[in-house]
């Protein structure tokens, strides 16, 4: 194979283009130390090396330092390395090595979002919070079924009174107004409307 084209992209990072492979993204000191130069010609033994145990290793070492900083889901890891240009196969196989010493573990994740925000959030609020950011739904539900502590209607009422609402002395309009405030925090109508002004 030959190398078709190098391209200069930001943060000193150069995007090598191959015209039998995938391309793949250097740091220009990785490309000054390879030599690598458009027209050269590339055997098998060498892509290999460059796609496995270069830009594959540093696909590696950037999902272990994007899990550093903050836990993550395999949704948002994935994007983020997508992100980075890197080929599909080097990112499985890093969320594979991550995951295989559970630095990344969408069940923990979600167990530990529920326990941290259900004193604040609706079930239905952290169930849309979770799918977004990649959840699957089977784990989305086993982590409220396990880790959920907080009755909605405990909930409800602290932000009735966060609100200064008063089911005895509101007006329709008040209660109408405090009714779609509490649908848009995920709470489902059959949850609200026994702590709230009935229309008579």
């Amino acid at each position: 194979m030959v190398i078709t084209e190098i391209t200069r992209l930001e943060k000193g990072r150069v995007r090598v283009s191959f015209d039998t492979a995938n391309p793949l993204v250097f740091y220009k000191s990785e490309i000054r130390g390879l030599g690598l130069e458009e027209q050269m010609p590339i055997d098998a033994g060498l892509y290999e090396h460059l796609f496995y145990e270069i830009v594959g290793k540093r696909a590696v070492k950037r999902a272990m330092h994007l899990l550093e900083k903050m836990d993550r889901t395999e949704w948002q890891l994935r994007k983020k390395l997508e992100q980075g240009d890197y080929p599909v196969e080097l990112i499985d196989q890093a969320v594979a090595y991550v995951k295989s010493y559970r630095y990344l573990d969408d069940d923990r994740y979600a167990r530990t979002f529920v326990r941290l925000n259900q004193e604040r959030k609706s079930m239905g609020r952290i169930r849309m919070d979770l799918l977004s950011r990649g959840i699957p739904k089977d784990l989305i539900e086993h982590a409220l079924e396990e880790e959920n502590e907080t009755p909605q209607g405990r909930l409800i009422e602290k932000l009735l009174q966060k609100k200064n609402y008063d089911k005895d002395s509101a007006t329709l309009l008040e209660t109408k107004k405090i009714y779609q405030f509490l649908i848009r925090r995920g709470f489902r109508s059959e949850e609200i409307l026994p702590y709230i002004r009935c229309a008579e």
